[in-house]
């Protein structure tokens, strides 16, 4: 069976053994296509690599939020998720992958592609099917090394001869350098097969090629460069670890590859929108035209159960507004939603109450976030806002001025305040409620992916919105990235300074604005929510030192790198009740930390690698183990 790829069942066939008839025996088989048909059709080859692309493995995605609850972006409102901020320790297996059985079917799909199988198709379309399964491979290996550092390189399909000896099958791990090595070449192979087409956003093209190696490189440079921060998180064959002295030609292939990408012209950020945070928005849900997309796991309106469609919306959906009945899972933290930093280029935490201990006090609840990067509207559903048409209704409940408070346990709960007797409205249909799943418990909801379609709330609907994997600010800031480490901090304020632009920023930061807190700020605020955090902060070795396991206030130091973050706050705007004061009816606010949040995350230096299981090892025993397991 593995000499055929039996690709469409078509029917089952019922067979009466008794059956003599020659005739039907000598028969084509009906129930599957064979290899000399598939591999003459382009459809056909189309359909296999099409699934191919649909498994391409991912950790946080529109498919999955609660991993975004992982660290401290969000906090998770869903009643069977808050174990997750009670959690102290990640298990070394977290992020583990070894999918050997999806990379052998790439090898056999490039296999029967490079055959005389398909010599009857246009030589152009043969090569472009290889590049892509040679892309798909190096994909593969990618997201393998990241995780689990240097692994079996194995570029052909293994066949097992049935001798009762398995040991040819086993093969040790290559360095981990070896593995970036390898993805990097193979997509340079590959880059003049594919089709240099913006339009193309779900198959692999030239930006695409360059894209990736900017990222590849980027991380590969990384881990040469900080890991020498961290001698022990090693290993003495290279498994593990990669020299310093090989960061500066990584950090070198990086800017090449982004340079190249941006100066082709190919590509350009998204500015559809006069008002910046909906424009910022938009990128993310606007399927035509968008020049700055470049590669997306794309979704269809469907009935099907299987993923044609996606929940982002559904889970996540603000709970006064919601199309069905859930929502508002993703709560985005006070940690981040500090981070976006004030129009003037400078820095600000929330304050809450002037120098001598009063409220500060505001006439409408969204003028708490006022003169800030307007990405953050783009990325975070503040008080005070709309989504979908609708006002939303976060608030957590009234301020008295005898300093206590009237709230509820239920959304847009009804009491009798003091000195009145008609029942009001006491907290919002949104929330926050501690302890309350589907409330905006941080004081937020997220926006980013949020779809804003009529339907897209429903469970019977879905939303069609793609997940982006790869865009043009991403290219930008690693052209940056690779810029200031290379000692160019012009060139790499002048990268940073367009992506902040496009933001809204009018002001440009100088070369002596570029400092490491500075490349580390950029990246968390422009890609919050897009599945960059846990691979930034082990390739920077900042995972242990940020995720230090100490129960810390909220730092008030936002833009420092190595600031320490290992709970989940939030922000609760209240309304202030003194009936005859001028301040009567207006709003202040409070950090607060959920009660759901007991524990405090530590991030292990075992934890940079993630464990091979014993199985693994033990049918391998050229299988070394990861350091600090």
């Amino acid at each position: 069976m593995n000499k055929k790829i039996i690709y469409i069942l078509l029917l089952l066939l019922t067979f009466n053994w008794s059956c003599n008839d020659d005739d039907f025996l000598d028969r084509e088989p009906t129930n599957i296509l064979l290899d000399e048909q598939v591999w003459k059709d382009e459809a056909l080859i189309l359909s296999v690599v099409s699934d191919l692309y649909f498994r391409i493995p991912e950790y946080q995605s529109l498919e999955g939020w609660w991993n975004f609850a992982d660290f401290d972006e969000a906090f998770a409102s869903n009643f069977g998720d808050y174990w997750r901020h009670k959690n102290n320790d990640w298990g070394y297996g977290e992020w583990s992958l070894w999918n050997y059985g999806y990379i052998r079917e790439i090898n056999l799909y490039i296999q029967k592609a490079q055959s005389d199988l398909t010599s009857e198709l246009d030589p152009a379309v043969k090569a472009r099917f290889i590049a892509e399964g040679r892309f798909l491979r190096a994909n593969a290996y990618f997201e393998l090394v990241k995780r689990m550092g240097g692994v079996p390189l194995i570029t052909e399909p293994m066949e097992y001869d049935f001798s009762g000896d398995a040991s040819y099958l086993q093969h040790p791990r290559a360095k981990e350098s070896e593995i970036y090595d390898f993805v990097l070449s193979e997509l340079e192979a590959i880059k003049n097969d594919l089709p240099n087409d913006v339009n193309t956003k779900s198959r692999a093209t030239q930006g695409l090629v360059l894209a990736m190696q900017s990222r590849v490189a980027l991380y590969a440079a990384s881990i040469a460069k900080y890991g020498a921060t961290t001698p022990g998180v090693s290993l003495p064959g290279g498994e593990v670890g990669i020299p310093a002295s090989m960061a500066e030609a990584y950090y070198n292939k990086a800017l090449s590859a982004a340079e190249t990408l941006i100066n082709s012209g190919s590509y350009s950020l998204y500015n559809k929108k006069e008002d910046l945070s909906d424009n910022f928005a938009s990128l993310f849900i606007d399927k035509g035209n968008n020049t700055e997309v470049i590669f997306v796991r794309d979704y269809v309106q469907s009935e099907r159960w299987d993923g044609r469609a996606n929940l982002w919306t559904l889970w996540n959906q603000p709970w006064s507004g919601a199309e069905d009945l859930e929502g508002g899972r993703t709560n985005p933290s006070l940690n981040l939603v500090q981070s976006f930093e004030m129009l003037d280029n400078t820095f600000a935490t929330f304050e809450t109450t002037d120098a001598e201990g009063n409220f500060i006090f505001f006439d409408n609840p969204v003028d708490m976030f006022a003169g800030r990067d307007p990405r953050l509207a783009g990325t975070v559903i503040l008080p005070g806002t709309k989504f979908k048409g609708k006002d939303l209704d976060i608030w957590a409940g009234y301020q008295l001025a005898d300093g206590s408070i009237v709230t509820g346990d239920e959304f847009g709960q009804r009491k009798v305040l003091p000195g009145s007797e008609t029942p009001v409205q006491v907290v919002g249909f949104d929330g926050p409620i501690d302890g309350r799943e589907f409330s905006a418990q941080s004081g937020f909801y997220v926006r980013k992916h949020m779809d804003t379609a009529t339907g897209s709330g429903q469970r019977g609907l879905k939303s069609d919105r793609w997940w982006v994997r790869y865009r043009l600010a991403e290219v930008y800031l690693n052209a940056a990235e690779a810029a200031f480490e290379l000692g160019n901090s012009n060139k790499a304020a002048d990268y940073m300074n367009v992506v902040r632009q496009r933001a809204g920023f009018t002001t440009d930061l100088t070369a002596g604005d570029i400092t490491f807190d500075r490349i580390v700020h950029e990246r968390k605020v422009e890609l919050a929510f897009e599945g960059h955090q846990l691979w930034d902060m082990k390739r920077w070795r900042l995972a242990h030192i940020v995720f230090n396991g100490e129960k810390v206030d909220l730092t008030d130091k936002p833009w420092k790198a190595d600031e320490v973050s290992t709970r989940v706050f939030g922000l609760w705007p209240y309304k202030y009740y003194e009936p005859g004061s001028d301040n009567d009816g207006k709003w202040i606010f409070k950090q607060v930390l959920p009660g759901q949040v007991t524990g405090a995350d530590r991030f292990r230096l075992g934890n940079y690698y993630s464990f091979i299981n014993d199985d693994i090892r033990n049918n391998n025993p050229q299988i070394v183990k990861n350091p600090n397991q």
